[in-house]
């Protein structure tokens, strides 16, 4: 299949995928399609089928390349058919969970009303208000929400059953700003690029930034407890 038809047959799972990702995938290593005398990509349905091994594990489990290329490569060993195999999930979270991610969608495509933010989080108007002066929940354009903030609203709202307030996480978006101003260091150069391999390269260096600091994260905050909690 050439590379037009591929993008054919993931679009009816993936339909955010587009050309640049498929460029840059085969850049990464994660699929090496055949090329014609003339240098035209030639693509088997062995490497369809690793193509959608890669992005579910990506829209699914938000799991960065790496451990995603490992898989792969577990599977080459085995001789395993990646058309029947599922990415593994990495777990970061105390039951096996991975945060951060709005359930069936980009975060970043959710589109929420104010008052359904509210109904949906379990959070109160008050709270939300809140949150906003915090600049712990930013609403863009003015009052719509996206997936990320539903995610803060409801991870606030399980905080505040065991007794935590919004001024109580100001740390929190300290921290997130932090972390944002080490990983932009890293993203800007390659967004700046007119390549769209480059920017499609900048997407997924972000996506696994996040992934490896909600890792890192977790992980100290556990060592952390262990003292507490006599382990």
């Amino acid at each position: 299949m050439s590379i037009g038809e591929v993008l054919a047959q993931l679009r009816v799972d993936f339909p955010d995928v587009t050309i640049s990702k498929l460029r840059f995938l085969e850049a990464e290593g994660l699929v090496e399609p055949q090329r014609t005398a003339s240098g035209y990509r030639k693509y088997s349905w062995d490497d369809v089928a690793r193509l959608r091994f890669v992005l579910t594990a990506q829209r699914d489990q938000y799991l960065p390349l790496r451990v995603i290329r490992e898989q792969l490569a577990g599977w080459e060993a085995s001789g395993e058919f990646p058309e029947r195999s599922r990415p593994a999930l990495v777990a970061v979270g105390p039951d096996g969970e991975l945060p951060g991610r709005e359930a069936g969608h980009e975060s970043g495509q959710v589109r929420l009303g104010r008052s359904e933010l509210v109904s949906r989080s379990g959070i109160d108007e008050a709270t939300l208000g809140e949150l906003e002066r915090l600049g712990l929940v930013v609403s863009d354009p003015p009052g719509w929400y996206d997936g990320d903030a539903l995610i803060i609203a409801s991870a606030v709202a399980g905080l505040s059953a065991y007794g935590f307030q919004p001024r109580h996480l100001r740390g929190y978006r300290t921290a997130a700003d932090r972390e944002v101003g080490l990983f932009a260091q890293l993203v800007t150069p390659l967004v700046r690029q007119s390549d769209p391999a480059a920017r499609a390269r900048a997407a997924e260096t972000a996506r696994e930034l996040v992934a490896l600091s909600q890792q890192l994260h977790a992980a100290l905050v556990r060592v952390g407890l262990r003292s507490t909690l006599g382990r």
